[in-house]
């Protein structure tokens, strides 16, 4: 019985890779702000993880935002079990929806702020289908349907300002988008 089922899965998986086109992955991760825009190649950040050391533009930014090139490579590296049935029915929600907005606004494929969403809902699906049931940015930079994802600095800013602390950052991400949920009227209970 456990080797049908391994048979099945190995079918199944094999399937897979040849049912669906090659997904893109995301070459450049590019800070926007207005006119200003900078590009840090995703070779740059698997550099920093696999090394600890930072090159380029990347480690300018760094050291102008008074980083440790270490301490960053370790977020880079840290991977979250997600089970990746469950993200992507929770992603397909009206809160996975209201979540997506609220991140699509600052992270978004360059040029295209309006496909934000789908692109964030796919680069998290796919992230978690090729780390086998986890994620990490990496991961999630790999998985990311286009080759330059922009970065919205002012709105990417707006965020830091409003979340000094993680109570902060979850009540930002929790309470307006369930605003429009909570029935008629759209107050808090």
């Amino acid at each position: 019985m456990r080797r049908r089922q391994r048979l099945l899965a190995a079918a199944l998986g094999l399937g897979l890779s040849f049912s669906h086109p090659a997904v893109q992955a995301a070459d450049n991760v590019v800070l926007v702000s207005g006119a200003f825009r900078r590009s840090i190649p995703v070779a740059d950040l698997e550099h920093l993880a696999a090394t600890g050391q930072a090159r380029g533009l990347l480690a300018d930014v760094l050291r102008l935002s008074k980083q440790q090139p270490a301490d960053v490579a370790k977020l880079l590296k840290v991977s979250v079990p997600l089970p990746v049935v469950l993200v992507s029915r929770l992603l397909n929600t009206r809160i996975g929806e209201a979540l997506l907005e609220r991140l699509g606004a600052i992270v978004y494929p360059l040029k295209a702020s309006r496909a934000g969403v789908p692109a964030l809902r796919s680069a998290m699906v796919l992230g978690i289908a090729e780390g086998n049931g986890s994620l990490s940015a990496l991961g999630f930079l790999r998985a990311y349907p286009n080759r330059e994802m922009e970065v919205n600095l002012p709105a990417l800013m707006a965020l830091a300002s409003k979340a000094s602390s993680i109570t902060d950052l979850v009540r930002f991400f929790s309470d307006s988008p369930l605003d429009g949920l909570r029935g008629e009227g759209g107050g808090k209970p």
